[in-house]
Formats: C-alpha cells, structure tokens, sequence
C-alpha cells in the first residue's frame, strides 16, 4: 500500500517515511490501511497489487537522443562476456552518460543554486499521484506550441481543480518520434541548439501549477519542460526555484488515464549530481496485473 497522507496521521507498523511538500508526507506501509479519515485530512492510496505497470522510459542504448550541445552520448563498454575458467556464463559491462538525455530527471540545482540536487529530491517529489494534460492537438498544429493558462482552466473545468503535491504530466504526442532526433528535436545539427522546435509547457502555465496549484512535479513527452525555441528556460527557473523537478523524454503517456494514475520516477541516485537517468514507471489503479 502506498498512500499520501498529512503528516499528523503516519501510522505505525513497517512504515518508511520521507516528506517535503507542506502538509504532505509519502508513506509506504507493509501493514493494513490506516483507520478511516477525521475531518479535514485527506487520504489517497494505492494498492500495486490490483494496478496495471506502465514503463514510461525510453531505453538507454546508442540511439537515446540528447541535447545538441551534450559532448557525448550513451556509451555501454563490455567488461566481461563468456565462459569463465570454472564453467559458468559470466558477463559485466560500464556505462556512461550525460545526466541530461533519455528519459531523465531535472534536479532543481540544475535551474537554481540553491536548488536540491539529484540525490536530495525527496521521495514524496518522486512517487506522487499523477494526472495527464493532452495537447496533442495543439502541438500537431504548431511545433512550438506552449501550455497556457486557458488549457489548464479547460482541463480543470473538464476534471476538477489539480490537486495539491500531484505531477503533471504533459502529454504532446512527440514521442512517437523518438528516437528520430531531427524529428523529436526539429533539429539534429550538433552543437546547436537554437534551431530546435517541439511544444512544452508555457511559462504562465506553468507558474500556475507551481505557485496557485503546488505541484509536486512537471513532466512531459518531449525533450525538456521549456519548448524548443526557449533560449532563457524560464519554465525551469521558476519551477526549479521552488524545488520542483522536471521528467524530460517520457513516453507512453497515451496509455494513461487523465486522472487517477501514481508516477513512480526514481532517478539514479547520483550524489551532488543536477539530473540523472530516470525509470519512471506509472500505476494505474482497477486493471489488475501488469
């Protein structure tokens, strides 16, 4: 079971605990749900076990696009393959990457000094109700397309008022480019990265979510939370100066509900790093299996 819970109600048993958002605390619980709610709390579950998985990650492999100006790309180096002396099969490889390619995670120092870094995110940023706005539409008639605040009105009109501590994910449709990097970027020349053209989210969108909605996190099918042809990110400084991470390069956000699904999006625990590759996996609740 894994539920939202205030902070004042953590229950006992196999419980671990981390907290950010105010009022908020993640608990994943290894004993029976808590007592029912008192007034003025409010309590959202999940229970894997009758949820359907959904891999929202790309593969890391040789064809993972990147950011024109990235010096290098995934590289996966062979230590060992084969039959060792006593008999067995044995092999192990290395790996290396820039932190910001793939599906990734944007840790807020990447935006902001003061920000956390990719190890300090806390858990409740990470694994987090979910909901799903569609510009599909939009972005099919113009690459640049950015979220506005009417399309969040809309949305909220259509589905109730985004709830606080919740990860907004913005689904364009551009991953079925990948991994055509012309195509997903709008340009390949490397080095160069003014020519780029893909949709995002827009900046008064996302001021919206971030200061009036409280957001846990922003994420999106495309290659950053700022469109292509950004040149100052200022959907990064704001969110980033409020500690909210970015999910860049996610796919198969066709396969989720609009709303009722959990994000799990853990990063590799990368020690004083400004992002690092995600395995961003969505629950969706009442399917059963996975």
């Amino acid at each position: 079971m894994i539920a939202i819970r205030p902070r004042s109600r953590l229950v006992g048993c196999h419980t671990a605990v981390a907290g950010s958002i105010p009022s908020l605390a993640l608990v994943i619980s290894t004993c029976a749900p808590a007592p029912p709610s008192t007034a003025g709390t409010r309590d959202v579950a999940l229970d894997l076990g009758s949820a359907t998985l959904v891999d929202l990650t790309h593969t890391f492999d040789a064809s993972t696009v990147y950011w024109p100006t990235a010096p290098s790309r995934f590289e996966l180096d062979t230590l060992a393959w084969g039959e060792t002396p006593g008999g067995w099969f044995y092999s192990a490889f290395s790996f290396s990457t820039p932190e910001h390619g793939g599906t990734h995670l944007d840790a807020p120092i990447h935006f902001s000094a003061a920000g956390q870094r990719a190890d300090q995110v806390p858990l409740d940023r990470l694994v987090v109700p979910a909901v799903v706005i569609d510009i599909t539409a939009q972005s099919a008639a113009d690459a640049d397309y950015r979220l506005t605040p009417d399309d969040v009105a809309g949305w909220e009109m259509e589905h109730g008022r985004i709830p606080e501590g919740t990860a907004v994910l913005l689904r364009t449709g551009w991953s079925s480019r990948w991994p055509d990097a012309a195509s997903y970027l709008g340009d390949d020349t490397p080095g160069d990265a003014s020519n780029l053209h893909f949709p995002s989210f827009g900046e008064d969108a996302a001021r919206m979510l971030v200061e009036q909605r409280a957001i846990a996190a922003l994420g999106a099918d495309v290659a950053s939370i700022d469109y292509g042809q950004s040149a100052d990110f200022p959907v990064h400084r704001l969110a980033m100066a409020r500690n909210v991470p970015g999910f860049e390069n996610l796919t198969n956000l066709d396969r989720l509900p609009v709303t009722g699904a959990w994000i799990i999006a853990l990063p590799m625990k990368v020690g004083g790093g400004s992002g690092a590759p995600l395995r961003a996996v969505a629950a969706v609740p009442g399917y059963g299996g996975s």
